[in-house]
């Protein structure tokens, strides 16, 4: 549960643990981003609702994840969906922006 998430405050709070850190400029990478971030790389995005947007949510984390639309809400997602989501997933050739 994601409770007043904000990738952009989950960003700025990651470079502000960078700086207290005291870790040169030169030495930022994606992984030490990524290190100081409070979750991790994702595989895949559901996003419920009739919604076709990202929302602030896990924006660093997705940025190489397949992304899933589906238009019900989160409330009436069931199992069977859910095994929908990844019945698609499994289909796809992922790239990694290759």
């Amino acid at each position: 549960i994601a409770l007043s998430y904000g990738g952009r405050a989950e960003i700025t709070e990651a470079f502000k643990n960078i700086i207290k850190k005291k870790i040169p400029a030169d030495k930022i990478t994606e992984d030490v981003i990524s290190q100081n971030l409070w979750t991790s790389d994702l595989d895949l995005m559901i996003r419920t609702g009739k919604e076709q947007r990202i929302s602030n949510f896990l924006i660093w984390q997705s940025a190489y994840s397949e992304l899933y639309f589906y238009p019900k809400y989160w409330p009436d997602f069931t199992e069977k969906d859910l095994d929908e989501a990844l019945a698609d997933y499994s289909e796809r050739k992922r790239k990694f922006g290759r």
